[in-house]
């Protein structure tokens, strides 16, 4: 019985690592000199449940790979935490065809890349003006550019 046990986890990993269960990976990656805190949640866009949730204190020049996303429409937030506050705060959208999400950060910046395959544009969201990134502040509510004008 123990033997069954062992075997199934073991297979059910190899299934999780080739994709065969519907995940979706993330890698995080420091370019950053010191120590941050990241918060990252996702809430299915359906529904509003939350379906993901994890913290990381990352190391400089650390990379981690934390578990994978459910291969679902989904709202993905990262949070930059200070202080026990959220300092920076990006979203994107995660759908079922996304095939990464890379979040990056130095000690200035924190972007989202989103490989969403060969079928959707990839998305990177960083808060810089022309990138399709709408920040949002540590309530949770998206902020407008208000310099920018969208004819342009």
């Amino acid at each position: 019985m123990a033997a069954t046990a062992g075997l199934a986890g073991c297979l059910d990993g190899v299934q999780e690592h080739f994709g065969f269960q519907g995940v979706i990976p993330i890698e995080i990656k420091s370019e950053a000199e010191r120590t941050h805190n990241l918060h990252l949640e996702a809430r299915e866009r359906e529904t509003g449940r939350q379906s993901y949730e994890q913290s990381y204190s990352i190391t400089p020049n650390e990379t981690v790979g934390p578990p994978h996303l459910d291969r679902t429409e989904q709202s993905f937030r990262v949070s930059r935490i200070d202080d026990d506050e959220a300092v920076e705060v990006r979203e994107v959208s995660v759908t079922e065809n996304t095939q990464l999400v890379m979040v990056r950060f130095t000690d200035d910046e924190l972007v989202i890349e989103v490989d969403r395959g060969d079928d959707e544009d990839n998305v990177t969201v960083d808060g810089e003006d022309g990138t399709p990134s709408e920040p949002v502040d540590p309530d949770g509510n998206q902020t407008a550019d208000t310099d920018s004008d969208p004819d342009e």
